[in-house]
Order: C-alpha cells, then structure tokens, then sequence
C-alpha cells in the first residue's frame, strides 16, 4: 500500500523560546521535509497566544515557499469564519500563481483562539455568512471570476492562476464531514484533537457514504494525528508526557477544543457562558519507528486512509527532528 505523508507544525513557543526562535524552528522544519521527500508542510492559524506564533497563515506559507522549491506547502487552515472570501481567494492566487502546484488551502472550522480574538477579528461585519457560503464563494474566485448570482457580478480576485491552489475541508465531527462530503472537497479528520476514535469513524463513514462520485470523483480522506518516534520506547513515552485534550461545551451548545482545564475556563468567561469541560489523553501514537509504523497502518486499516499528516509536540527541537526523520525511514518503502 503507498501513503503520503505530511507535517502539520503549529510554530508553537515552548518555555524559554521567543516567538522569532519558535518561527525560524518551523522554517527549518520545512527544510527538513523537503530534504527527508515528505508530500506536504502545513501551518497553523491561532490567535491571542502567547505560546503559538503561527497568527498569519498566509504570510508564513509565503515565506516557506520561498525557502523550499519541491514540496506542497499549505494552511492548516485558515479559519474562513473571520475573511472575506474575496480576500483569502487573492491571497492565495498569489501564492499559486507564484509557486504553480504547491499550494494547498486548508480551511478550518474552529474560532482559532478565545472568544475576544473572534470578536477583534469580526469587528465591523454586518452581514455574516454561512461557512457553507463562504466556501462556495472562495472556491469560485480561486478558479475563475463571480457569476451573475453574486452580488458583485464579474468581480475576479486577480491573478488567476493557471494551478489554483486545492481546498481541503479540516474537522472533527461529522458536520465537517458532511460539509466536505456536499463540497467534493477532501477531507482532513484531526484526530489529534479529537481522538474519540467512534467519532473518527463516524465523520470518516459520513463522508464517504454522502461524497457525490459522478460529479466530483473519488473522496479524499487524510488523518492528521499526533505522533512521537524515538530511538527506545522510554524516549518515546517520556517525550509524550502528560499531554490531555479537554472538549468544552458551552451553554449555547457551542463546543471547542483546548488544552488545559484552565483554558476551558478562560473560554467559557470571555464567551459570557456557563460550560462543561471532558479531560481525555490526547492520543499520541509514540513508540519507535517499528511501533510508530505498525499503529500507523493499523490506523490506516481502521480508518481507510493512505494519507497521513503528522503534529509533533516536543520542545527538544532535535528530537523532534529525529522523530520526523524515523517516521519516514518507517514507510520508506511503501510511499507514493
């Protein structure tokens, strides 16, 4: 079986790190990809952290292709809630006008940060859309200009690239799998946040059985999940730590996903509502590369993907290096 393989870096600032050390880590990690033949290098968009740098998506993705030349370089994601579709169209019909072909744009679902972040970067929007109609509308500008059906009829997000860049759909439910599947977009489940393996399979099934064949072809599915190869397996556990998920649910029925009871708290105050909060393990696959390799396809059994992409939480930077480098020495043999 071959697999594609891919790495999701969040340029997290671990204690000690500044913000520019946290950024120029993640320039050296797509160097390394590149170098090692991963398929694809995506970044994060989070906002109001002081512990992730990675705010601007578009502007890092800019730089990374600038310092690479081979690999597909892409956005995991952009939250397409906050944007003008318009915007984000230009944006990356720069990008793959620039770079034909290695330009991937994923969209998330998720705020990206707490509710006063949302608020800042949705100040002044009147008319609030749908991510459904949004998504319409983007995937419009980025192959050709709006129908007679928008309100600006004609309007182009120039230049239009000869190789738009390719939509992927991020989630972890089965609404963002349905949304996928009614957009033929491919699909991205981040297990790494939710790791409720029912919940995988059920917004994995969901696509599949709703994604219409005869008009967009065959569906999509990646995993992206978080990983930790080491030399032994007590490297592997002891870089793993105590890593948790925490599922909040806030009284109006909104759910979003952080990573400390203490957050989950700061969301609920800054939304104004009540809320509950589930703690869980946070689901590392770790081991080494012959452990890391065996969970992987039994993953990709269980699931029915050939396409992974990795997060690596580890503030060694060499050893999260290493773990990227045993990862692909673990499917050296049976990639794409």
């Amino acid at each position: 079986m071959s697999f594609t393989l891919g790495i999701l870096d969040q340029s997290i600032v671990f204690p000690g790190q500044t913000a520019a050390e946290a950024l120029n880590n993640t320039v050296e990690l797509v160097k390394l990809a590149e170098s090692l033949g991963y398929d694809r290098f995506w970044v994060a968009e989070h906002h109001d952290s002081e512990g992730v740098a990675g705010s601007s998506p578009e502007v890092l993705v800019s730089y990374l292709l600038a310092q690479t030349s081979t690999i597909r370089i892409g956005s995991g994601g952009v939250m397409l809630q906050h944007y003008s579709p318009y915007k984000v169209a230009e944006n990356f019909n720069v990008l793959a006008t620039l770079a034909p072909g290695r330009v991937e744009l994923g969209i998330g679902r998720a705020p990206g940060g707490l509710p006063r972040s949302t608020k800042a970067l949705q100040k002044g929007i009147a008319e609030p859309e749908t991510l459904e109609d949004k998504l319409v509308e983007l995937h419009d500008f980025l192959h050709s200009s709006a129908g007679e059906h928008h309100a600006q009829p004609g309007l182009s997000a120039q230049p239009l690239p000869v190789q738009p860049a390719g939509i992927y759909m991020l989630g972890t439910s089965v609404s963002s799998a349905e949304l996928a599947a009614k957009q033929g977009l491919p699909y991205v489940f981040a297990l790494f946040i939710n790791s409720d393996p029912e919940a995988a399979l059920a917004a994995l099934d969901t696509y599949r059985n709703q994604f219409n064949r005869e008009k967009h072809g065959e569906p999509q599915a990646i995993l992206a999940l978080s990983v930790i190869a080491a030399d032994t397996e007590e490297e592997a556990a002891e870089l793993a730590g105590q890593h948790k998920s925490v599922r909040v649910t806030l009284a109006s029925g909104k759910t979003v996903n952080v990573q400390t009871l203490k957050q989950a708290e700061e969301f609920a105050r800054q939304a104004g509502e009540t809320y509950t909060a589930v703690e869980r393990e946070a689901g590392i696959t770790r081991g080494t590369k012959e452990t890391v390799r065996e969970r992987l396809l039994g993953l990709s059994e269980e699931y029915g993907v050939d396409s992974f992409v990795f997060t690596t939480i580890v503030p060694d930077f060499n050893k999260r290096v290493r773990s990227f480098q045993l990862l692909k020495e673990a499917f050296a043999e049976e990639l794409v």
